[in-house]
């Protein structure tokens, strides 16, 4: 039994409140940030299920390897709501994606969710990715999605608002947040911009980029 999967889930006292959108920061970099320790929520048929941020990546204005490089379409079009929606699109066809959008309105870039804690819900999570160890339930984007059944239908709901899908908050503190560069892409792969919680066994990606 590894470290992750001795942990023990606790029961979560409080219920979850989403954030405040004027809390979060208007800058792509600063909330890639600041998601670090938030909580994500999927209210399911079966029940609720939920993760803590542990692993982000950042795309930018003017990114290369941004959906929003080359502006608007309809399929990328949430990435240019207001700061707090998901953005949520099909990755080689088989996995998808969530993103928040992450500037002012009109404005195209977004935070890439890449990994989660799993903290409610663990049967759900469990059924869902087929899976047993607790370490790989959400450890790396596409899983965290089938984990949490996100798919295209969740593409620009609104993250600060209690529904299928928010973020929340509370007063956990997440420790030590490293900074490396981001994972699978081959335009502007040399920006630092994949933020993760050190230590973390929950954090995807290799060893190389999680010191």
């Amino acid at each position: 039994m590894g470290r992750a999967d001795a942990v023990k889930p606790g029961r979560r006292k409080k219920r979850h409140l989403p954030l405040v959108r004027s809390d979060l920061p208007t800058d792509t970099v600063s909330l890639a940030r600041y998601l670090i320790g938030k909580v994500l929520v999927r209210a399911l048929p079966d029940g609720v299920a939920s993760g803590r941020i542990v692993e982000t990546e950042a795309y930018v204005v003017g990114d290369a390897a941004g959906h929003a490089y080359r502006g608007m379409t309809r399929r990328n079009r949430s990435l240019f709501l207001e700061h707090g929606y998901a953005y949520v699109y099909i990755a080689y066809g088989s996995s998808y994606l969530l993103n928040v959008s992450s500037e002012a309105p009109g404005i195209g870039a977004g935070v890439l969710i890449r990994a989660l804690e799993p903290l409610d819900g663990i049967a759900i999570m469990r059924r869902n990715r087929g899976i047993e160890r607790l370490r790989d339930l959400a450890r790396g984007p596409g899983k965290l999605a089938t984990a949490l059944q996100i798919d295209l239908r969740l593409d620009g709901l609104d993250l600060c608002r209690e529904g299928p899908l928010w973020l929340a908050g509370d007063d956990h503190e997440p420790g030590e947040i490293g900074q490396s560069t981001r994972i699978g892409i081959s335009r502007d792969a040399h920006r630092v911009l994949r933020f993760y919680v050190r230590g973390s066994p929950f954090v995807s990606g290799p060893k190389s980029l999680n010191g």
